[in-house]
């Protein structure tokens, strides 16, 4: 399997119809990146992140960063992929005191949907904004498959809003929305689903606001997010860091002034979402959806 294989197999949507998909997807990245990259560079303030390069077959080109505790290798992936299915049909009835059905859950998406991130980095630097948008697009396709295995009906679509004035309707307003989740025609959850929440987070906080004003209704909405990291360049050259992304002024400021969202998760938590106040109180880490708040919501 060479680098291009696998840079073509993940920008062909039709790979990634089902969760199979994108298990083989990384597996065969895994398996490719275990003897073929040019480097593995670790970042000089977050040493737990590394740096993928990628050889001349790749341009030399460098991965955005991957968080070491979270990755698995080609045999630990192996070894758990399996696990990580009997575990997503089985939710209901799994121990959910068990760290490390928590872990194999946070770590195998986390892999999975890295492994595309990364293999996309191996394009032309002229094609990076066409590898983001499709990058964000199987994120979000993956999370929908995630919660039908695990039992649930869900879409991503639009929901017309009936404005209404003097008992007569005006006109219907159009609001998109990555995750919907009905329970006899009543929509019970409304969700964004990013890679991360870069230059989005405002926009989540207000939608709710929004979609509940105008509906008069209490509907939740939750965010689903994978990491909130980038690459940095740092004073040396060649020589590389991270910089956080997560906008924790704002996030406070929206829960506190505006209104909370009824849940925001992520696979790669950054520290600060685990110890300030406001913070640690909305934000967790992806297994908690999926075993216990996703049902409460139902």
């Amino acid at each position: 399997m060479s680098l291009k294989n696998i840079v073509n197999k993940a920008t062909n949507k039709s790979n990634f119809s089902d969760i199979q998909g994108f298990i083989k997807f990384c597996d065969e990245f895994l398996s490719y990146i275990g003897n073929n990259l040019q480097a593995i560079i670790i970042s000089q303030n977050e040493n737990h992140y590394r740096f993928y390069q990628y050889d001349r077959s790749g341009n030399f080109q460098i991965t955005r960063p991957i968080n070491s505790n979270l990755m698995y290798d080609f045999q630990s992936f192996k070894r758990n992929s399996k696990e990580y299915l009997r575990v997503l049909r089985n939710i209901k009835t799994i121990n959910r005191n068990d760290s490390t059905i928590r872990e194999l859950i946070n770590n195998s998406t986390y892999t999975i949907q890295q492994s595309i991130g990364a293999a996309l980095d191996a394009l032309p630097a002229g094609k990076s904004n066409t590898a983001r948008k499709l990058n964000g697009d199987l994120f979000e396709h993956f999370i929908r498959l995630i919660i039908r295995e695990i039992g649930l009906q869900c879409d991503a679509g639009v929901v017309q809003i009936p404005v209404i004035m003097n008992d007569e309707k005006l006109f219907d307003m159009s609001y998109q929305h990555d995750l919907i989740i009905k329970k006899e025609d009543e929509i019970k959850l409304l969700g964004s689903i990013k890679t991360s929440s870069k230059d989005r987070i405002d926009k989540i906080f207000i939608d709710k606001f929004l979609y509940n004003k105008l509906t008069e209704k209490q509907t939740p909405h939750i965010a689903i997010f994978l990491n909130d990291v980038q690459r940095k360049n740092t004073s040396k050259k060649n020589e590389y860091g991270i910089n956080a992304t997560f906008l924790p002024g704002h996030f406070k400021g929206y829960t506190i002034k505006l209104n909370p969202l009824d849940g925001v998760y992520y696979c790669d938590i950054r520290p600060n979402m685990l110890t300030e106040s406001t913070l640690k109180d909305h934000i967790k880490t992806f297994d908690n959806l999926l075993i216990t708040d996703i049902w409460k919501f139902l």
